[in-house]
């Protein structure tokens, strides 16, 4: 009986160390998630245009400028049209805010790169943080908006200053636009999907939850700051006739862990649908 406890006790230790060197080594394990994208709405010259994604990037004590240079290719070797940057792109120090963009400014998208600011780039520099986005060539979205032209056809790309330690204004976005044009819009926290109040946007891409960060099996996660539970924790929701897409984000707050919520690249690949 002793002998079957010990054995236990063995296991259940050697359990614990494995877990223990994963959490810290799940942050490393980036992956490249691709959704499809289908809407009548989208104009054929658009068809198959791709949009690349990164948010959370956290650079600062737990994600070198190294890891982010190789971020910044690995991204231009996906071949985007569009890059778009969800926020949050340093953690603790402004310190890491002018680094951060002079690796950012390598991006490149032949219809250009554009972001917005997070609650962390509020706590640590909003202004540092505009002037160094506009250095580095990337549009600000914050409650701004602009069409993107291509052989002709046009969709309208805008953006809502961070849901915590902003104002969102979303007519820049939505004043201009017909029922039938393509509008993608783009906030730090997925929050601000209930309060849109219109339905005019195809897409919202957002990140700021981290998919739950240390979650129990991918499934839940104890720790979310949201306030509608687990409904934005990571993925696809749909509200108001849009697609919500979710990021994991790239980058970690304290403690710098992962479980079952890898770090996530988003790629959405435009198409057309017909009109049902």
């Amino acid at each position: 009986m002793q002998v079957a406890i010990k054995r236990i006790i063995r296991f259940i230790f050697f359990i614990g160390i494995i877990l223990g060197v994963y959490v810290f080594l799940e942050p490393f394990l980036l992956e490249e998630k691709y959704v499809v994208l289908q809407s009548p709405d989208l104009p054929e010259e658009f068809q198959g245009t791709r949009i690349v994604f990164l948010t959370d990037i956290h650079h600062g004590p737990f994600f070198s400028a190294g890891r982010l240079g190789k971020l910044v290719g690995k991204v231009n070797g996906l071949r985007p049209d569009i890059i778009l940057l969800g926020g949050d792109y340093v953690h603790r120090s402004p310190d890491y805010i002018e680094p951060c963009f002079q690796e950012l400014k390598n991006l490149e998208a032949p219809l250009g790169v554009y972001g917005v600011l997070g609650n962390h780039d509020h706590w640590e520099g909003p202004a540092l943080t505009r002037r160094c986005m506009g250095d580095a060539g990337i549009g600000l979205l914050d409650n701004e908006a602009c069409w993107l032209e291509k052989n002709g056809g046009r969709i309208k790309l805008g953006g809502v200053g961070d849901y915590l330690e902003d104002i969102q204004d979303i007519e820049p976005t939505i004043g201009d636009v017909k029922d039938d044009d393509f509008v993608v819009l783009v906030s730090h926290n997925p929050d601000y999907a209930e309060e849109m109040e219109t339905d005019r946007i195809d897409l919202v891409l957002a990140g700021h939850n981290h998919g739950g960060q240390v979650t129990f099996l991918g499934l839940w996660a104890p720790i979310l700051p949201s306030k509608y539970g687990q409904k934005y924790r990571t993925g696809i929701v749909e509200v108001a006739g849009a697609k919500v897409i979710v990021s994991n984000g790239i980058g970690t707050i304290t403690p710098p862990v992962r479980f079952f919520a890898r770090p996530q690249i988003i790629i959405v690949d435009l198409s057309k649908s017909k009109q049902v």
